[in-house]
């Protein structure tokens, strides 16, 4: 039979909980909403900040039509046992005249008059005291994060264990807002910035709810911007570089030297060169051949901010060097969003056609349309993009042999 049971109903309590449902409802109105009920199984009226479940809470149940009370009779009675013996609801009866057996009494409706009905029915009233403890704690210490509790409850409940050190890495930054130092420097008792570090994400969204708004860059997002949004000090980016040319005055006594600068004072640099080669493969950069007034910079993907930095690379051409796939495109897309004249260098379909044995597959590939690309580099991308050499089509620059490197690189010599 298609009745409902005793563990569906378990079961869509037990939703309640999954969803944080029963948890709101502890937390309360506390932003002034009334609070409303979404009929169970109507998932899309829900919000993230749902008040909760108000009670009495009737459950959906289906029971017996009225000729299944003829045809099955004693399936029926067994039934309303079940029903019957479900603890901690409330069954609302209806009675009628059935033409054959008389007056009969069946369920119509199963409610839960209270939370602590819901919490008893799915075993959840110890957890709910705990999450209880926890919104007694952060009333006391931070109220203004009240809306993130009523938003992710069971994330709470994950981190009862730590919440008295999270409030305290909030509560210091609270009273130091923008500290201007290093995160290792957060003096906090019981607290390692270590642990700031891995809470970045939780600390965040508890932040942004406590901090006035002249206290957060919101500018920076992201956990590798939490140091920044909050005004501590970034470790400094580092830019690792090779001079390609034995005459360049950069270190007496050295060759071609190996440097790595930071980003701020490889910007201070006033190098005599006419090329940049920006490559993303360690092997390549410092393989790369001699090449008179040039420079090669190991590539950092994505991260071309720190490299911006440096006004004196828009008076030198600048090549970029980076797979031929397509995120290789989408990197030197975005570098030209920083420096429009950089040109690319063996990203190019006669490059991609004479290494066909050593084509690899990318793990996955960036569709959205680069603005920045020209026309050849365009309709290589969109070949790749479109899958129409051969699926997931990757060629790796380490892959691409040195002689034909040193072939390309013959013309700026």
């Amino acid at each position: 039979m298609s009745w409902t049971s005793a563990d569906d109903l378990k079961a869509q309590v037990r939703r309640l909980w999954e969803r944080g449902e029963l948890l709101r409802s502890i937390v309360g109105d506390c932003d002034g909403a009334a609070p409303t009920v979404v009929p169970f199984g109507q998932e899309g009226a829900r919000t993230s900040l749902r008040p909760g479940c108000s009670f009495p809470l009737r459950l959906a149940m289906k029971g017996p039509s009225t000729t299944e009370l003829a045809e099955c009779f004693q399936a029926v009675r067994e039934w309303i046992a079940g029903m019957v013996g479900v603890p901690h609801v409330r069954i609302e009866w209806r009675e009628f005249n059935h033409r054959v057996l008389g007056l009969q009494r069946v369920p119509q409706a199963v409610w839960l008059d209270d939370l602590d009905s819901a919490l008893g029915m799915i075993g959840k009233r110890a957890d709910a005291a705990r999450f209880r403890r926890l919104l007694d704690q952060v009333g006391l210490r931070q109220p203004a994060l009240s809306p993130w509790f009523r938003q992710r409850p069971l994330q709470a409940l994950e981190l009862a264990e730590e919440c008295a050190c999270l409030l305290a890495a909030v509560e210091w930054i609270a009273q130091h807002p923008r500290p201007g130092i290093y995160l290792r420097q957060v003096d906090i008792a019981g607290v390692h910035s270590k642990f700031i570090e891995r809470r970045r994400g939780v600390l965040t969204e508890w932040l942004d709810l406590v901090l006035p708004v002249e206290a957060i860059s919101a500018d920076r997002s992201g956990s590798a911007q939490f140091a920044a949004r909050y005004g501590f000090l970034e470790k400094p980016v580092r830019i690792r570089f090779r001079a390609l040319d034995a005459s360049l005055p950069i270190l007496p006594g050295t060759a071609l030297p190996d440097i790595t600068l930071d980003a701020d004072s490889f910007a201070a640099l006033n190098l005599p060169v006419r090329r940049v080669f920006i490559t993303e493969n360690e092997t390549n950069f410092l393989a790369f051949p001699p090449i008179a007034d040039a420079i090669v910079v190991f590539g950092a993907g994505y991260g071309w901010d720190a490299l911006s930095k440096a006004a004196w690379l828009s008076r030198c051409c600048i090549h970029y060097w980076g797979d031929i796939d397509t995120h290789g495109f989408a990197i030197l897309d975005q570098l030209r969003s920083r420096f429009r004249h950089v040109e690319s260098l063996l990203m190019d379909r006669a490059t991609l056609m004479e290494h066909e044995a050593v084509w690899g597959e990318e793990p996955d590939q960036v569709v959205r349309d680069l603005p920045r690309l020209d026309h050849a580099e365009r309709a290589l991308f969109d070949e790749l993009r479109d899958n129409r050499l051969r699926t997931k089509l990757r060629l790796e620059q380490e892959h691409v042999r040195f002689r034909w490197v040193e072939a390309a690189l013959a013309a700026f010599a």
